[in-house]
């Protein structure tokens, strides 16, 4: 958008005070200024602050074509090649900026401005070729032209070239580079192009006047204008404005962001009817806004939406042609504004667009400021993979840049696709005759084009609510189209299928017993029970408990250890009528003495050995051992009891956010659906021999014992010391010739590895392996399918949560889920929903995270005497016509992927922030799980110093990766950091690096974190300590170890791999100045990172005649990582 086409909008809607304002300050400043004028062309001029970008990128990638500008257009007619090709030279004689080349004097860019320069139009003959093979050959030529990149230092920067088709039939193909040309050049050159091939082909002269001045007149003036008090005011501004902005837009991408930055895109058109622009028009006119500003707020409210953040960032080019001298000259006068919006408080269209404009406003007043001088005054964080600052761009063109035509010829412009994209997201809308157009610019390395096209469906969605209630809160905006609603409210949750609940568990348990009396039923170590053995001793502690009371949801404690009481105790209560409340004998007695005082639970079931350790409480206690004599005097026969589906089976506790656990209350009719809702899937019976691997005080082990003794299989409980031995739990698999395992995914990696250490023995007969409790990462599963294949056993993914009783979503593995990083947990089973929501409960897009959130029969009542906490997380269903309906609130981040299936995206708390940048653990896992010599890994955020135990809020976070390798033990640090850094931006990978022998696992199977070691201060260093041997490494060694917290640091110690990063480099450089006096950039600490190295530069620099920007400028250092 234009500096000028802006006020000719504000002119015509009678925009606000504070608008004629910022144009009053703008015009009272370009007063100011000193005369533009010719300087003298007898040495080199500089480049412009804009051009002085462009050549640091082209030094970077001197092969891209990003930059390129290119046109193409089918011409029919009588076309009089001479007089073009004169045309065009004529263009590039009068615009110095199209005959410059580029070079560098003393580390300094230059303009090297030929005298005259002759174009060529070389003419490329396809007539004789038959029609389609002539047209294929055109566009091909044309996608050549597009893609060859320009050389600065000896091209000219406009390349033309003539593809004739027939005998008054061509394509004329034009590029320039963007060095040289910008928007508003495109207006020029078609009206230069017009005015003299209609002279020329007539043989008549020029009539354009001479211009006054050239670009290169401009750069020099800009330059000398844009420095004291005129730079210092406009720079504090943005320093101001810009200071603590987040320095990444978190958009949800198809695939991990590259370390490095590419090029590689794709553009997606669309239009806005001429009813929805009036409409647009209208309430900008209303609201005292431009339609740039209504358009803006409302991509803004997109990105908002999109990325979960509410400090947006987007770039827009100004056209910085505020004289009237430059308003006729070819060159690259665009200037980029970063507009910051603060999207937070929720408010309304109109509240948000008021915003907006003051930023725009205020943006404008301080317009002439470089884009490049406020990223060098900033020093925002550098990395690789990103543009500074912002990395969406908006752009409105409301002044067409005119049409080329030339007399006596037909002229049709043809679409050029070029597959380039110099930020993640370009949108630029605009305004035509029809309405307006508008195009999406997109980087492929990050998005697919279906994302991109549902992205374009959802901005005109917004476009449209906004207009029809500008009024309402940005977060009730429609964002999802008609059919994409469709798809994720009702199609992928088309899950109201009703099964049989009219049964209590211990009732099928009984109508199994009637099936199979005889059949095993439970094992443990040499003890077995058949189903009428276990039926009947239940049945005597059934009656047993009725006699103290215990009846319809009834708590019972169960304390036991693993063993045959285990099942019988909790078959008893459940046939009692009561609900059994897991207390695991191995839990903390902190934990189990508040479990106690908070369930107040009447009766608690437990052992002998038991007793001394269980903490007080006000029970009635009854030892399955000791007291069983007088149990075993109660009938026999199955109790009758008032129990119903409704009533409790059981109560898990789980832990809280709070510290203290919280105990789910779960129904019989929960569970019941639960093995009919899968029956489908997995066809349980009698041939299946099951083991209870977990505690019974994790709902896992719900699925374990119901999903063997509800079907007649056969149930082994696996004795405690068995579940901590990979290799003594694979030998009982084999010898109990287990059908059925069920496994935390970091219970299953340590069996994998027992496997391929060769102790084990025998062949395994599983034909499920199915995996819940924690996110899975899908590469070490790579040598159980080498090993077995993907078909027997069948390898299942379940996601779930106590909540939600044990699973919530069901997706089958194959070694085709290798060739990607992302914990995909498949779709709702058939009677649950799952709807992914943002922070006001409105259904994300396909492809955006948010928080997801199940619905269905297999929703629990709640939390035990947690009435508010119950409330907060168990909401009322607005998806639902049921009133009674409620989704469970699961703190869990996912998002649908296009095929309808769930990714998980790890725990909410489980996000983190480092150095202001959102990072997923699981992410960082994932990509490390893929290095060969990896055998499993976990991340995690410490917030201690190194071979410290405490850790206290105010010291730093850090990234540390805890890796076991697969056969390399010597596997280094700087292997890691190096195969992250090829995958990963920067800030993403870890500053530490601790290989372990194994990860730490809970009671449940879980890896516990909070047991992984305090990585040493020197942890994973490939170098033995050398002490430092002058002055200057002494201080060096000394600001390091203070700032990195690492002691001792070695002379040969590498800064990065002591866990430095840029930001804490910049706290050594401004160190190093003071201490040495000496101008040290940033990039040296890059190229040098070692002490001694650093050292030796220092030396160097501290003699040396000339400064560091001579050694080294300092706009090297800012655009080595990366710019525009």
């Amino acid at each position: 958008m234009s500096y000028s086409a802006e006020i000719n909008s504000l002119e015509s809607n009678n925009s606000g005070k504070d608008i004629w304002q910022a144009i009053a300050s703008i015009l009272e400043l370009q007063n100011q200024a000193p005369a533009l004028v010719p300087v003298a062309r007898n040495e080199h001029l500089p480049l412009s602050f804009s051009q002085e970008s462009l050549w640091f990128l082209y030094q970077l990638q001197q092969d891209s074509s990003t930059y390129n500008v290119s046109f193409a257009f089918r011409l029919q007619g009588l076309l009089n090649i001479g007089a073009l090709k004169r045309s065009l030279n004529e263009i590039i004689q009068r615009h110095e900026a199209l005959r410059t080349t580029f070079l560098a004097a003393q580390n300094k860019p230059v303009q090297v401005i030929a005298p005259s320069l002759k174009l060529t139009l070389p003419v490329v003959n396809l007539q004789e070729l038959p029609e389609k093979e002539r047209e294929t050959q055109a566009l091909q030529l044309v996608k050549k032209e597009v893609q060859q990149p320009f050389d600065l230092t000896q091209d000219p920067l406009l390349r033309s070239s003539l593809v004739q088709l027939g005998k008054n039939e061509y394509v004329l193909l034009l590029s320039v580079h963007h060095i040289a040309f910008d928007g508003w050049s495109e207006g020029i050159l078609w009206r230069e192009l017009t005015t003299l091939y209609t002279a020329f082909s007539t043989d008549k002269p020029s009539t354009l006047p001479q211009l006054p001045i050239q670009y290169a007149d401009f750069a020099v003036w800009h330059r000398q204008w844009l420095q004291g008090q005129v730079m210092d005011t406009q720079l504090n501004y943005w320093k101001q404005k810009l200071a603590d902005a987040p320095p990444l837009l978190e958009l949800p991408t198809d695939r991990v962001r590259p370390p490095i930055q590419t090029n590689r895109g794709g553009i997606k058109r669309f239009g806005l009817d001429e009813h929805l622009t009036q409409k647009l028009k209208s309430l900008s006119e209303k609201s005292g806004a431009t339609l740039f500003m209504t358009l803006l707020t409302g991509f803004v409210i997109l990105l908002s939406r999109y990325s979960n953040q509410q400090d947006i960032l987007v770039g827009s080019p100004i056209a910085n042609r505020n004289r009237s001298e430059l308003e006729s000259l070819i060159g690259f006068f665009v200037n980029i504004l970063v507009l910051r919006t603060d999207v937070s408080g929720n408010p309304s269209f109109w509240e948000l667009l008021q915003r907006v404009r003051q930023v725009a406003t205020e943006a404008y007043s301080h317009q002439d400021v470089p884009f490049e001088q406020i990223v060098e005054t900033l020093q925002p964080e550098r990395n690789l993979n990103y543009s500074p600052l912002f990395q969406v761009m908006f752009v409105l063109l409301n002044t067409p840049p005119g049409k080329l035509e030339l007399p006596g010829l037909s002229l049709t412009p043809l679409e050029i696709e070029t597959p380039t994209a110099k930020f993640d997201l370009t949108l630029l809308m605009t305004e035509t005759e029809q309405g307006l157009s508008g195009s999406l610019e997109y980087n492929s390395d990050l998005f697919e084009e279906a994302t991109i096209t549902r992205m374009v469906g959802h901005f005109v969605t917004l476009l449209e609510g906004i207009v029809a209630n500008p009024e309402e809160r940005i977060s009730q905006s429609p964002l999802l189209t008609k059919p994409e609603q469709q798809q994720l409210l009702v199609e992928w949750n088309d899950t109201a299928a009703k099964y049989p609940a009219h049964k209590c568990i211990h009732q099928l348990f009984e109508e199994q017993v009637e099936r199979t009396p005889d059949a095993v039923a439970v094992v443990f170590e040499n003890q077995q029970l058949t189903y009428q053995q276990l039926n009947t001793r239940a049945n005597s502690l059934a009656h047993y408990l009725k006699s103290l009371a215990v009846g319809a949801d009834v708590l019972v404690g169960l304390c036991v250890e693993r063993s045959l009481e285990m099942i019988v105790g909790l078959l008893g209560i459940l046939k009692a009528g009561g609900a059994y409340l897991p207390l695991d004998p191995d839990y903390p007695t902190e934990r189990l003495a508040y479990m106690l005082n908070d369930s107040q639970v009447q009766v608690l079931l437990t052992q002998e050995k038991l007793l001394t350790t269980i903490p007080e409480h006000s029970a009635c206690v009854v030892c399955l051992d000791k007291d069983w004599q007088d149990i075993s005097k109660e009938s026999k026969d199955n109790p009758v009891t008032s129990s119903t589906t409704d009533n409790l089976a059981y109560v898990i506790y789980t832990s809280g956010s709070t510290g203290q656990p919280k105990g789910t209350l779960v129904n019989h009719s929960n569970v019941v659906r639960l093995f009919a809702a899968t029956d489908d899937w997995y066809h349980f019976n009698q041939d299946d021999v099951w083991t209870l691997f977990h505690s019974y005080a994790f709902d896992f082990s719900v699925w374990e014992i119901w999903g063997a003794l509800l079907y007649g299989g056969r149930l082994i409980v696996v004795p405690y010391l068995v579940t901590r031995s990979p290799e003594s739990f694979y030998k009982l698999l084999v010898q109990q010739q287990v059908t059925v395992l069920n496994q935390t995914p970091s219970a299953f990696r340590q069996l994998i590895q027992a496997e391929q250490s060769g102790i084990t023995a025998g062949e395994l007969n599983l034909r499920l392996v199915i995996f819940g409790g924690e996110a899975l990462e899908i590469q070490s599963l790579q040598p159980w399918f080498e090993r077995h294949g993907d078909t027997r056993p069948q390898l299942v993914n379940m996601y779930g949560i106590t909540e939600t009783t044990v699973h919530v979503t069901y997706r089958p593995l194959s070694k085709v889920d290798l060739n990607h990083t992302a914990s995909v947990i498949g779709r709702p089973i058939p009677d649950l929903e799952v709807y992914v929501l943002d922070e006001y409960k409105q259904p994300v897009p396909i492809g955006v995270r948010g928080e997801m959130y199940v619905g269905g029969a297999g929703v629990t009542r709640g939390y035990l005497n947690r009435p508010e906490l119950t409330a907060e997380r168990f909401i009322a269903n607005p998806f639902s016509n049921n009133p009674q309906a409620r989704l469970y609130k699961t703190g869990d981040l996912g998002r649908y992927l296009p095929n309808g299936d769930l990714e998980y995206l790890g725990r909410i708390d489980n996000q983190v922030k480092i150095r202001g940048f959102r990072i997923e653990l699981g992410e960082i896992e994932a990509i490390l799980a893929t290095h060969p010599d990896v055998w499993e890994t976990v991340v995690v955020v410490r917030e201690d110093e190194p071979g410290d135990t405490c850790t206290e809020l105010s010291r730093s976070k850090r990234l540390v990766a805890y890796v076991v390798t697969k056969t390399a033990p010597s596997l280094s640090t700087s292997q890691l950091r190096r195969f992250l850094s090829e995958q990963l931006p920067s800030y993403m990978v870890p500053s530490a690096f601790v290989v372990l022998p194994s990860l730490p696992l809970t009671s449940n199977g879980k890896i516990d974190r909070k047991a992984l070691p305090v990585p040493a201060s020197r942890e994973g260093l490939e170098v033995s300590f050398a002490a430092p041997r002058t002055p200057e490494e002494e201080i060096l060694v000394k600001i390091w170890a203070e700032i990195l917290k690492v002691d001792p640091v070695g002379i040969h110690d590498n800064f990065f791999e002591l866990g430095g990063n840029s930001l804490l480099g910049t706290q050594v450089i401004s160190r190093l100045r003071n201490a040495f006096s000496i101008n040290l950039s940033l990039h040296r600490l890059f190229i040098s990172p070692t002490v001694a190295e650093l050292a030796q530069n220092i030396e160097v620099l501290r003699i040396a005649t000339e400064d560091e920007d001579d050694l080294m400028p300092d706009t090297e250092e800012e655009y080595e990582e990366g710019c525009l």
